[in-house]
């Protein structure tokens, strides 16, 4: 199937996705209002095979040190799959399937899948990768760039973090956990009951990112929006908490954003 964009509809929901553009989510309208920031490089992109930055673009992938491309000098960042073209594999009203293969430049082949599942309130993306051959570490993360105002007052973000991951001045995580700082952030969370932050437009819309995962990152130090990023493991997690794909078990996340009318 080709790659141009999906729209998804279920209630008063809307949703744009563009395999075409890294298989991001490129908009989100609640009763007609745009919720996400619009734009070639914002909506909501996949981050994989790895999330955020990885320091000095190299991993160590079993006792081989592999060298990314420096794409935010000098670590690389969000992995590859967001600057790749992504297949439609299938849709319907409220849903689509797209595949993306990994291909030079990371080292191993292999397949992401990603789901978007829309209902009248709320909306699932579901990923997984798959290996071909051998095993090899992966990230998986959402990084949604949501609109600062909607019109009306600013969002503002309410969430519970057990720890903050101490950032060293590289913005890399030093192994240090620390109690949470109030904003502006630009920094990796610990929720190990799961990521849930509730972002609020008063008088608006809440809409609370929920998912099993235990780490978020959030980027709140831009005017226009506020990210919230669900992922697997921390920034340079492919050297610090590496999660394995292998030919018998595919790495899965899945977040979920769930909203109301206030």
């Amino acid at each position: 199937m080709s790659d141009e964009d999906i729209t998804l509809t279920a209630g008063d929901a809307e949703v744009t996705v563009q395999p075409g553009n890294g298989g991001r989510v490129g908009g989100l309208r609640i009763g007609g209002v745009e919720v996400l920031r619009q734009g070639e490089r914002f909506g909501c992109f996949p981050m994989v095979p790895w999330c955020g930055r990885t320091r000095d673009g190299r991993f160590l992938d079993g006792a081989t040190v592999r060298q990314l491309p420096l794409n935010a000098p000098p670590h690389a960042i969000h992995g590859t799959a967001r600057d790749g073209a992504w297949r439609t594999a299938r849709t319907s009203t409220a849903e689509a399937v797209l595949t993306h293969e990994l291909t030079d430049p990371w080292p191993h082949p292999g397949r992401v899948t990603q789901a978007v599942a829309l209902t009248g309130e709320a909306l699932t993306l579901t990923m997984s990768v798959e290996t071909y051959e051998s095993s090899f570490p992966a990230q998986i993360g959402w990084h949604p760039w949501f609109n600062r105002n909607l019109g009306g007052e600013d969002v503002t973000l309410d969430f519970a973090p057990a720890w903050q991951e101490e950032r060293g001045d590289d913005h890399l995580p030093t192994g240090n956990r620390i109690d949470p700082k109030p904003g502006p952030w630009d920094d990796c969370f610990g929720m190990p009951g799961g990521v849930d932050v509730t972002l609020t437009w008063p008088g608006q819309l809440e809409l609370k990112v929920t998912s099993r995962e235990e780490w978020v990152v959030v980027y709140d130090e831009q005017e226009a929006a506020v990210c919230v990023e669900p992922q697997t493991g921390p920034p340079n997690g492919l050297n610090t908490l590496p999660r394995l794909v292998t030919p018998l078990e595919p790495l899965e996340a899945t977040t979920t954003w769930s909203w109301r009318r206030l």
